[in-house]
């Protein structure tokens, strides 16, 4: 038997026995009272009356009645931009050791501060991701298994008094030492900043390695499982790692690459989603028998919720000030939100720029359904990434293709607006046939698709090329690797840009 495996099994249960979860509504209401009283003597929290708030018959009423909802730019340009100047007690007490360096899938880098108080949140998160694994029936030796968390560097820009990297680099900066033995490529390996460079220093180590579990965005994973099984020239994954058992996936859904990814493994994994950003660590995938996520609702972070209509949102994708806004106890199931967080890295009703869907209330349980600047509705098309990736796995099965990756823009034709999609695959398909399948499958599942089809929407076009070229593009124009994302939609123009580089390549 693993003793020690069994151990730390039976540790997991005693845990999770003692730390059962918490009362929605109630922990919800005590997360925002510690947030406004700890932050009430901010420059932030003197603005805008923390202390009055606090003293409240209806703390959250009187917190969404007196802060402005925000989203990066006027956070940053009101408030964040002074913590990189170094005053402190800004919109959280104290100075500033951290930003993240956002990954996501805009153009504009941005900066998000990450607090020592944010940073013993994700800490803390991890092991609620940890407890749950008493609920997929793991056997005890894979306790005893390393995890090979394949994220950003751990490399740090150094500033004058304060360093900048990825969300992914900055928590593996400061894992904790316990940890470290079981951290696998480990700080040597993952403070290497070529991407290239560091799946092969992985590949060279891996056979020297007995990994349990593997952390990542599915792109970046399973280009560094190709690397390794093609460097020691075995068949698959576990011909190297056989006990490998576990996959925690985030940043973007796993169903799409599951297919490909799966070749590469002599059995399947057991899958665990997760949901952790520049911004926080907000939610986990705690059961074995659903894809949604638990929000994790008593470690620092307030969740809003903002139903996604027009009446909502401004023309470019912001919340409006009068929006009608939710808390989590006043949301429902099956509706797509904005999600707003207030958090200990001192954001405030900030739009992360997601939108989920509650899949179960009582449980806390959400899916991402996609991106708020990420939703196509140029001309009243009004798709979600969700839907969009929905698609794809219909047309992967119908053509028996792997889909790894897509865009789609608005864009005109001779006058009028056609969608245009760039799907990038392991196998060339039929253009016209695609487009057409695609056109199909849409309509029959978004009737707002269908109306804007018979109207203002005058053709669907798509353009089937190497998967490779997606990853090259974000090679060259974003970076390689860590937390990056493909953009599910563009610009007009930005498309044009990623046509054109497309066309270079061919």
């Amino acid at each position: 038997m693993a003793v020690i495996g069994e151990l730390v099994r039976k540790a997991i249960d005693v845990y999770g026995f003692i730390t059962s979860d918490p009362e929605p509504a109630k922990a919800q209401r005590t997360v925002l009272q510690s947030l406004l009283e700890k932050a009430r003597l901010t420059a932030f929290g003197k603005k805008y009356s923390f202390s009055a708030i606090l003293n409240s018959t209806d703390v959250v009423r009187a917190f969404q009645e007196n802060v402005p909802v925000h989203d990066y730019d006027k956070m940053y340009d009101e408030w964040w931009h002074y913590l990189q100047e170094g005053h402190q007690n800004i919109t959280w007490p104290g100075g500033q050791r951290y930003f993240a360096l956002s990954s996501g899938t805009t153009s504009t880098s941005k900066s998000i501060p990450v607090t020592d108080d944010m940073l013993d949140s994700i800490r803390r998160s991890g092991l609620q991701q940890v407890a749950s694994l008493k609920n997929f029936q793991l056997p005890a030796d894979f306790f005893e298994k390393q995890i090979m968390m394949l994220g950003s560097s751990v490399s740090l820009i150094q500033k004058d008094d304060h360093e900048e990297g990825e969300i992914s680099g900055i928590s593996a900066a400061n894992i904790p030492g316990w940890f470290r033995g079981y951290y696998k490529p480990g700080v040597e390996i993952a403070s290497i900043t070529d991407w290239d460079e560091r799946v092969h220093r992985i590949a060279q180590e891996a056979p020297m390695w007995d990994i349990g579990s593997l952390s990542g965005i599915p792109s970046w994973i399973e280009m560094m499982l190709k690397e390794v099984i093609l460097h020691n020239r075995v068949s698959t994954i576990h011909d190297i790692w056989p006990n490998l058992q576990v996959y925690t996936s985030g940043g973007v859904a796993f169903e799409p690459y599951r297919k490909s990814f799966e070749s590469l493994l002599a059995r399947p994994l057991t899958y665990i989603d997760t949901y952790l950003t520049s911004e926080g660590y907000l939610a986990t995938q705690k059961r074995p028998d659903t894809t949604s996520m638990a929000l994790i609702l008593d470690n620092g972070i307030f969740f809003e919720f903002v139903p996604f209509t027009d009446a909502n949102m401004d023309e470019d994708g912001r919340v409006k000030q009068d929006a009608e806004i939710l808390s989590l106890e006043q949301a429902e199931e099956n509706v797509d939100y904005v999600l707003l967080i207030s958090t200990v890295s001192g954001a405030w009703r900030y739009m992360i720029g997601d939108t989920v869907m509650i899949t179960d209330k009582a449980r806390s349980e959400i899916r991402i359904t996609g991106r708020t600047k990420h939703f196509l509705n140029v001309v009243g098309e009004q798709l979600s990434v969700f839907q969009m990736n929905q698609a794809m796995q219909k047309m992967q099965r119908q053509f028996d293709m792997e889909i790894k990756e897509f865009v789609v823009a608005a864009v005109r034709k001779e006058d009028k607006y056609i969608n245009k999609w760039m799907v990038g695959s392991n196998r060339d398909v039929d253009n016209v046939q695609f487009a057409t399948s695609l056109d199909n499958e849409l309509c029959e599942t978004n009737k707002n698709y269908k109306v804007a089809r018979s109207k203002s929407l005058h053709g669907v076009e798509a353009e089937v090329v190497p998967v490779e070229y997606f990853y090259r593009w974000s090679e060259d124009y974003k970076k390689l690797g860590g937390q990056t994302k493909i953009p599910r939609v563009m610009k007009e123009d930005d498309f044009r840009d990623f046509e054109q580089y497309i066309r270079e390549l061919r």
